[in-house]
């Protein structure tokens, strides 16, 4: 079912990762059917669809509708549960340090978790939207790296539970995302004093919280950092295609599908769903990390010359042949020098 060929994998100490998680998912699989009775029998032909939706998807055929909405549910439950049964396991072998501090609370309603080190600067926030493809992910999955975000800078983060597709189709993360920063500038924080942080389908939610403040008339944040942001829904980029083979990650599952329960319908091509063909005038500084072997590359580049374009301050830094959110991969030798490029940046930001 990949997309993604191990043999063009020419990094050992990826490969390694992607072995691990091989390991990790005959483990999690037994639990999985262990825990609510389902059978591999009742997975495999799912699964084999899936892998037939990629197949048509890489020679350029149309997949729209070929999942019903029961087995792109079936299809979630199972993905969220490996998600956070790995990410535990993470933390079990990673226990975050008992000095930091995470206190869960409700904004207007939505999930949140603040995380913050002794000494903090209190005034200063970052507002992180994790990344899942729309479909899954959570505070716990995304924990380890923005408590460590919270190290690195010195600064609060603030930590989203956003609803999640199929179930809640577009714009509902959106509108959580800025019903938590309304929340936080109602709570007294200085709209200077927050970023907007996120991953992935995170990045892609930062982007269009960001416009979606700027067309609301709502006071902008300081900036915005996006790791591996999506920003066309209508997967257009070149690189979808030509990197689906070295993308480790997107690649291993194959995110056609995922695209589709988030839009319900929707126009790609809208500019309020896709930030690519938005209006980009007026948004704060950008800082993009990506690399330029994933899928989403093209996403990152494009958006990048549109917005010089548009006369914002944006930056755009790629690493070649690693990991989609390699930031979030500590072995990793890229990840340290990123994480330090982060830092000098939020610095300029409250220079």
């Amino acid at each position: 079912m990949p997309i993604f060929d191990k043999s063009r994998i020419k990094r050992p100490e990826i490969l390694e990762i992607i072995e691990q998680r091989e390991r990790s998912l005959e483990l999690i699989n037994s639990a999985f059917f262990q825990k609510t009775g389902y059978k591999w029998e009742d997975y495999w032909p799912l699964w084999k669809k899936v892998g037939e939706i990629n197949r048509r998807w890489i020679n350029g055929k149309d997949v729209r509708g070929t999942l019903s909405m029961k087995e792109m549910l079936l299809l979630t439950e199972h993905l969220r549960f490996y998600y956070e049964s790995r990410m535990n396991s993470l933390q079990q072998m990673n226990p975050i340090s008992p000095e930091a501090e995470l206190k869960p609370v409700k904004a207007s309603g939505v999930s949140v978790e603040w995380q913050a080190y002794p000494g903090a600067n209190k005034d200063r926030v970052i507002l992180y939207i994790h990344g899942g493809g729309h479909i899954m992910g959570s505070i716990n999955t995304h924990r380890l790296f923005t408590i460590e975000l919270a190290k690195l800078t010195n600064m609060r983060v603030l930590s989203i539970d956003y609803r999640l597709a199929p179930e809640e189709p577009h714009p509902a993360a959106l509108l959580d995302s800025v019903s938590v920063y309304n929340w936080l500038l109602s709570s007294g924080v200085d709209s200077k004093h927050i970023i907007i942080c996120g991953d992935s389908a995170g990045g892609y939610y930062t982007l269009l919280t960001l416009l979606k403040l700027r067309d609301d008339g709502i006071k902008l944040p300081s900036g915005a950092i996006c790791f591996s942001p999506s920003t066309d829904m209508a997967q257009t980029g070149e690189s979808v295609r030509k990197n689906c083979h070295t993308d480790v990650i997107l690649g291993d599952l194959g995110y056609i599908w995922w695209i589709e329960s988030h839009l319900a319908g929707a126009n790609p091509l809208d500019p309020t769903i896709s930030p690519l063909y938005a209006d980009l005038q007026g948004l704060p500084p950008i800082l993009i990390q990506v690399s330029t072997s994933e899928m989403l590359f093209d996403d990152s580049r494009r958006f990048f010359e549109h917005a010089k374009e548009a006369g914002v301050d944006i930056t755009m830094q790629t690493w070649d042949n690693t990991l989609h959110v390699f930031q979030n991969t500590p072995e990793l030798h890229e990840t340290q020098e990123a994480m330090g490029k982060i830092k000098e940046f939020v610095e300029k930001l409250f220079k």
